[in-house]
């Protein structure tokens, strides 16, 4: 059902002097070389959205003006152009404005019909009692809705034409009462079309111009007679496209827009470079066709020496379409699905926190303050809602914190939330929202990129703004939300948005609406795990690695262990303590026989590495061995490379059993090298040449076959020792993995934490700023009251229900003794000057019971009189909340009534 709406002033037919009289006698004949032509068959068929389509809106005294502006308009444009005529028309009366525009030009000009195909270089005239619609190239009549003088039916049709046409409407205002138009000139605006309006110094009535002009968004503001000229102009440049219609800009036209993007954030702080740059190309396109501006880098010149268009076409990219509770079915759902979700087992007196990114002028905002109002009073419960509502536009947060909007606002909102939860203007073109509504709602400037989120939500609403960014800037975005919203919390977004490949982070509630529930990153929650345990096992090694490296004071050595040790150097075999993996913790004798450092970078010490050839394959087969088994392993009688001669040499790895009372140590091994004794020579027996020879091949094959069972047993140890090698790094591997994420995890907890203070510090500053606001105007009127009291001489005491004085205005000190001490005290304590007269504190307490005022003449003592009045306090909530006693003199009124007593 569609909603009402409020249109101030309709201008009707028969208040126009330029439309009185009949056709007969003020009509002039239209000119001979004018062809009316009856249908739209004669003239070659466009598509839609070929050519531009101007919507004129006008009222009282916008017929003149029109015939102004289409006097300079020839009858053959190229490019073509439309011109749709909507003006507020009598229903009653048959409407001659057809014939009345024919005089001005040479167009065909036409009474728009049901279902007519608009074509260009033609005119179309709206019929009386109808609102009219743009569609698919077409004008659709519609019988009205809503009653007379209610009606909005310029809004209507540029709204409609803005949706149809997009960069290619075009929308003039003319003269005209009240502010309808002023919501299609937002929507133009938004779908990157062009606005002009009338100079309100030529305008009869400048109603609908000065609404128009006020929202920032008119392009141009002239004479009738000059629209003509520059919309040529503009149309003629606009057709001229100079810029590139895909997503892949070439090269040279990237890097100029580039530096326009330097530019704008120089200026305006805020970088446009990840945003959809067909969107940003089409309003430079529109900037350059204002400006009569051929190519793109002349405009990037113009906006090096001109701040002024930096700001304008920053504006230019800021525009958005927005209305109060836009696409109506997304918002019933929202209200009958989501609301009762967020509100779901809350206890009494928490908080329903929302956030509105993008803002724009507030409605949104506004709308989402509404339905948690109206859904806490169904409830009655006792909540709080916290609304915030940001933009980067700080005009466009001005403007929201006003909370003033048209009246043709009721073409979106029902007639009971327009009484419910507005106010209109005693003029009467414009809605103000009430305080309750407004209190819920905080406005403030904000970077949703750059600046830090807010943080513990309920409900986050970002509706058609995800749709002007570019694929890399909304995968920053949706995580931004989904930090921002609790677990459970609610994304509402528009009908053309979606959370793209989040979906481990957002699951989705509403499709259709584009409304989703926040999800926890179970991923990211088992990564935190897996890091706390990683560091925590570190936290042994190093713990652990700290004490086994950790030096200890000398101490004087004993006699003993003197002994010991000399007798340890000169007897004891070579030997060095390793660990599992070959690494040496200490060595014992002069072991450069048998262990040489390797060349290359200096790595730890290892036994494996620094073992000479020939003890390297043995050392590592009997060290993995004694690993394995835990048992002592030997191998006898292996030959060491030393310098240029072999040596024999007797290898054995013990086990190292831990210190008693000490559990949990890794194992210890220690390796003993000790010179294998030489074989004495013995005379060989007397063989034969043949015999020998057979007998010393044996010998070496025997050698070799050791040999080779040698090499092949060092072979597998060392295969087995690089497998094990290979899954401690892997695992070492995933522990520093884990440790980094673990670490990397911490830090976004500070990041959050400190970006959550930002927020905090954030929203407490933008209440600061209002309650400074609030507590400024408090005291001008605090101060406006007190001089106005004082000023008018009537001495004046506000007592509360218990009659104690609440605040008194010095010109009652005469006939009260009042002092600035006895606020707080009751009336009956304070003496008076009134001669007759002790009832007060009875009359007072009478009128508070009563509620009916009381006057009488009183007397002081100094012979003055005076006329005491007595009556209730009220708020303006209609309640008592104590008594006001007034006391006004009229001792030249009771003289002079003495005197004519006298005389008679």
């Amino acid at each position: 059902m569609p909603s009402k709406k409020q249109e101030v002033c309709s201008q009707e037919q028969s208040s126009d002097p330029s439309l009185r009289g009949s056709a007969g006698s003020e009509l002039n004949p239209p000119a001979e070389n004018v062809k009316v032509a009856e249908s739209t068959e004669e003239a070659q068929l466009k598509p839609a959205g070929a050519f531009p389509v101007v919507g004129i809106g006008a009222s009282a005294g916008g017929l003149r003006a029109f015939e102004a502006f289409l006097s300079g308009i020839p009858p053959e444009v190229e490019p073509g152009m439309a011109f749709v005529m909507v003006q507020h028309l009598a229903p009653d009366h048959k409407s001659i404005l057809t014939d009345l525009i024919r005089r001005y030009t040479k167009m065909q000009v036409f009474e728009v019909e049901d279902g007519m195909v608009v074509q260009p270089n033609c005119c179309y005239i709206i019929p009386p009692n109808h609102d009219m619609a743009f569609l698919n190239g077409s004008l659709q009549l519609l019988e009205p809705s809503l009653p007379r003088g209610q009606r909005l039916p310029i809004d209507f049709f540029f709204r409609s034409l803005a949706l149809d046409q997009c960069e290619q409407a075009i929308g003039i205002i003319l003269s005209g009462t009240g502010s309808d138009g002023t919501l299609g000139v937002r929507a133009i605006k938004g779908e990157g079309g062009m606005v002009m309006v009338q100079s309100c110094e030529t305008t009869e009535y400048d109603g609908m111009p000065r609404s128009a002009l006020a929202t920032g968004l008119v392009d141009y503001e002239l004479a009738p007679e000059a629209m003509a000229v520059q919309l040529l102009a503009y149309v003629k440049r606009r057709s001229e496209r100079t810029l590139p219609r895909t997503d892949a800009p070439p090269t040279k036209t990237e890097n100029t827009l580039n530096k326009i993007f330097v530019l704008l954030r120089s200026q305006s702080g805020h970088d446009f470079s990840q945003y959809k740059s067909s969107t940003i190309y089409r309003r430079i396109e529109r900037r350059m066709a204002i400006l009569q501006i051929s190519t793109i880098e002349q405009y990037l010149k113009y906006l090096q020496h001109s701040t002024a268009e930096v700001g304008l076409l920053f504006r230019d990219l800021l525009i958005g379409v927005t209305s109060f509770f836009r696409d109506p079915e997304a918002f019933e759902a929202l209200e009958e699905s989501i609301i009762p979700v967020v509100c779901a087992g809350k206890p009494a007196g928490s908080v329903i926190r929302a956030w509105v990114p993008g803002c724009s002028t507030g409605e949104e905002a506004y709308s989402i303050a509404i339905l948690l109002q109206e859904k806490l009073e169904r409830m009655k419960q006792n909540y709080l809602i916290q609304v915030f509502a940001t933009d980067i536009d700080s005009q466009a947060i001005l403007a929201a914190r006003a909370a003033s909007y048209p009246s043709s606002i009721a073409n979106d909102v029902t007639a009971e939330r327009l009484a419910r939860f507005f106010t209109l203007e005693q003029d009467g073109s414009s809605y103000r929202i009430h305080k309750q509504i407004r209190d819920l709602v905080v406005f403030s400037e904000q970077n949703l990129i750059r600046d830090p989120p807010f943080s513990k939500l309920d409900l986050i609403s970002c509706r058609n703004l995800l749709i002007y960014m570019g694929g890399e800037l909304q995968k920053k975005v949706i995580p931004i939300f989904h930090y921002a919203l609790k677990p459970g919390g609610v994304l509402f977004l528009g009908t053309a948005e979606t959370v793209g490949e989040f979906n481990n982070l957002f699951a989705a509630l509403d499709r259709k609406s584009k409304v989703y529930e926040r999800m926890d990153d179970v991923r990211g929650s088992l990564r935190t795990a897996a890091g706390h345990v990683s560091l925590a096992a570190l936290s042994r090694d190093i713990a652990a690695s700290s004490a086994f490296g950790k030096k200890t004071a000398p101490e004087k050595v004993s006699l003993r262990e003197l002994t010991e040790k000399a007798i340890l150097e000169e007897i004891a075999p070579i030997g060095a303590l390793v660990n599992a993996q070959g690494a040496v913790l200490y060595l014992q004798g002069r072991t450069g026989m048998f262990l040489e450092p390797t060349p290359g970078e200096a790595v730890a010490s290892n036994i494996l590495k620094m073992a000479r050839e020939g003890l390297r394959g043995e050392l590592s087969a009997a060290l993995h061995q004694a690993v394995s088994s835990g048992e002592v392993v030997r191998s006898s009688n292996v030959r060491v490379k030393t310098n240029s001669h072999f040596s024999l040499v007797n290898l054995s790895v013990h086990p190292v059993t831990p210190s008693a009372g000490k559990t949990g140590e890794p194992p210890l091994y220690l390796i003993l090298l000790e010179e294998a004794p030489s074989p004495a020579p013995a005379e060989p027996p007397k063989r034969s040449r043949k015999a020998t020879d057979s007998g010393e091949l044996e010998s070496r094959i025997a050698t070799l076959t050791q040999e080779l069972r040698a090499k092949d047993e060092y072979l597998a140890s060392t295969t087995e020792e690089l497998e094990t090698s290979n899954e401690e790094l892997k695992s070492s591997n995933e522990e520093m993995q884990s440790v980094n994420e673990e670490l990397q995890s911490t830090n976004e907890e500070l990041e959050t934490s400190k970006e959550e203070l930002q927020s905090v510090n954030e929203e407490l500053a933008t209440l600061n700023s209002e309650l400074q606001i609030k507590i400024s105007d408090l005291t001008r009127l605090n101060n406006d009251m007190n001089n106005l009291l004082a000023g008018t001489g009537i001495g004046t005491v506000f007592v509360d229900h218990q009659l104690r004085i609440l605040r008194f205005t010095p010109g009652v000190n005469t006939i009260i003794n009042l002092i600035s001490t006895d606020v707080g005290r009751p009336v009956s304590h304070i003496a008076s000057n009134l001669m007759n007269y002790n009832s007060l504190t009875a009359d007072v307490r009478s009128v508070l019971q009563t509620l009916v005022p009381k006057q009488m003449d009183v007397r002081t003592h100094d012979g003055k009189w005076y006329s005491m009045r007595i009556q209730p306090y009220r708020t303006l909530e209609n309640v008592i909340e104590g008594a006001v006693i007034t006391f006004v003199e009229i001792t030249d009124r009771q003289q002079n009534q003495l005197d004519e007593s006298d005389k008679s």
